[in-house]
Order: C-alpha cells, then sequence, then structure tokens
C-alpha cells in the first residue's frame, strides 16, 4: 500500500454541472506534478477517482452528492437476454490491443461518433487537439482495444489496466452500427478480459440516478456502488 496521506490534491471553483444543468459542480484533483503512478492510481480508484488525460479527480460537490462511483465485479456478472444477444450480434468482431496512438482513422472515428452522439455536450465540437490531450496519452498502463470486422473499425475502448482492476476511460464506435450496440459489447468484452487477467472489476466511472446518459450502468448486475466510503453490491 501507498502513503496517500502525503498527497496534494486541488478543489476547482464551483463550476456548471456536465450532467445535472441545475447543479455547480466542483472537481478535487491530485496534485499534477505528482508522477502517475499505477499504484496510486489503483488506490485512488477505489475511493472513486477517474483519470482524465493526465489527471486523477474525483467530483467534490459541496451540495449534491449524486455522482456515485460504479464498477462490475469481473466474476459472477448475470447476463440478461439483451446481454446475450449483444455478444451474439458481435462473435464476428476481431479485438486488438495497441498502446494508444494518434492516427487519422481514430481520430476520424471519435469526431463522427462526438458529432452524432453527444453534439449537445461539453466535449462538442471535436478537435484533434481535444482527442489526444484526452486520449492518447503515453501511460505505461493504458490501452487501446480495437474492434475491427474485417478490418475495419467498428469502435475503440480506451482502457487503463490497473493491479485492481480495468478502468473504462472511453469508449467511442461507429454511430452507424445502432444494431450492435457497441457501447454495451465494449463494456462486456471488458468485463470479460478483466476475469481473464485475474482482475477483479471493471471501474465505469460514475453513475447518477437522474441522469438519463448513466441509466445503462446498472444494466450490469451484480454492479458495485461506492456509498459512504464502502463497496455495495447491488444484484
Amino acid at each position: 500500500m501507498t502513503s496517500l496521506a502525503r498527497l496534494k490534491f486541488y478543489a476547482t471553483q464551483p463550476h456548471p454541472c456536465s450532467y445535472l444543468p441545475d447543479e455547480q459542480a466542483t472537481t478535487l484533483f491530485l496534485d499534477p506534478s505528482q508522477p502517475m503512478d499505477v499504484q496510486v492510481y489503483a488506490e485512488l480508484s477505489e475511493m472513486g477517482f477517474r483519470r482524465s488525460g493526465d489527471h486523477l479527480y474525483r467530483p467534490h460537490c459541496q451540495r449534491c452528492t449524486a455522482c456515485i462511483p460504479a464498477r462490475i465485479p469481473a466474476t459472477g456478472i448475470t447476463l440478461n437476454r439483451q446481454q446475450k444477444r449483444i455478444l451474439k450480434r458481435n462473435a464476428d468482431l476481431q479485438v486488438r490491443e495497441v498502446r494508444p496512438v494518434f492516427t487519422e482513422e481514430y481520430y476520424f472515428l471519435y469526431a463522427r461518433y462526438i458529432e452524432q452522439r453527444h453534439a449537445d455536450g461539453d466535449m462538442y465540437p471535436p478537435s484533434r487537439d481535444q482527442f489526444h490531450t484526452f486520449l492518447v496519452r503515453d501511460l505505461p498502463f493504458c490501452r487501446f482495444y480495437e474492434f475491427r470486422l474485417d478490418g475495419r473499425l467498428l469502435a475503440v475502448a480506451v482502457t487503463d489496466v490497473l493491479p485492481n482492476g480495468l478502468s473504462a476511460v472511453y469508449t467511442f464506435y461507429d454511430p452507424c452500427e445502432e444494431r450492435r450496440s457497441l457501447g454495451r459489447y465494449a463494456i462486456l468484452w471488458q468485463i470479460g478480459e478483466a476475469s481473464r487477467l485475474g482482475l477483479k472489476a471493471v471501474y465505469l466511472g460514475y453513475w447518477i440516478k437522474n441522469c438519463r446518459k448513466m441509466n445503462y450502468k446498472t444494466e450490469y448486475r451484480p454492479i458495485e456502488l461506492l456509498v459512504n466510503q464502502r463497496w455495495v453490491s447491488l444484484s
């Protein structure tokens, strides 16, 4: 275990919340001068921290506790009928693990995804600089998992491989392949990969009860939520 007491953290000024329009958000960041150590990252993930680019952060709002960290155990998942269909539909995909790099192929897919799926979000409009800063980081634990069909890139799951699990940083995919449910499939695949690697869980980021875009996260059962600094299982 690393001594977390020696670490420094900084809180932002309140700013408009990206998920709940009537709320003000405050974010707690690990001191950016702290090297991105995988053991520190793993221990902070147990406390609800996430990675964005070169930064580790978690919500630190004064009046709101809506953002609840969520993770899926790598073993014991109970698939519903929809999830079984998703696995069957995507059984023809080939998955390849690569180190994160910038390519026009990746960026073209990312830009289409943002433009068609998240034009109402704070990541719109996409740019090459945004894509590079957010996702293409030269970190030893970061991976791009490519999902291809006969060589054609359909999805990329940006994932951090930690000692305690896989952290699903971001997934972008072909918005025209709606029938495949590629976002949900990427999560199912990562659960299987975490199990194959002998890791504990897949960390999904935050679940917000009143945010419709977050509803998909509780489709996976069992799921664990960090409530009052304890991971609580919902089956």
